[in-house]
């Protein structure tokens, strides 16, 4: 899973098996090692809401997506999950190919929609 935060974004684009997983277990999580003794983790989880959330509380971000709009973007071709909660903008994307190059990171993309042009 790919996190990328900017300004009042979160963005975060996940590969063809954290997208399958999301949809059996609910639940995908990541981390970022910063030494011994500090991690970032970040996850997005299925949830009974309304619309989509954000919290980070002790360095962990967890991002809430309804649970009937996470089985819509798996089931269609629905490219991503956008919300706004404040002056936060979350996105919750599939994580495509690069078309410019290849690389041992997308190995587990979706194919590119864009490459097929």
């Amino acid at each position: 899973m790919k996190l990328r935060m900017h300004s009042n974004s979160v963005r975060l684009r996940l590969s063809q098996a954290e997208v399958a997983a999301l949809g059996e277990s609910g639940r995908v999580e990541e981390s970022v090692q910063f030494g011994p003794d500090g991690a970032l983790r970040y996850s997005v989880e299925c949830a009974e809401i309304p619309r989509p959330s954000a919290s980070m509380e002790g360095g962990f971000i967890r991002v809430k997506l309804p649970r009937g709009d996470v089985k819509h973007w798996i089931e269609t071709d629905q490219t991503g999950i956008e919300a706004t909660q404040g002056p936060l903008r979350l996105l919750v994307e599939k994580d495509f190919k690069c078309i410019h190059r290849d690389s041992a990171e997308d190995a587990d993309s979706f194919p590119n929609p864009l490459a097929e042009r």
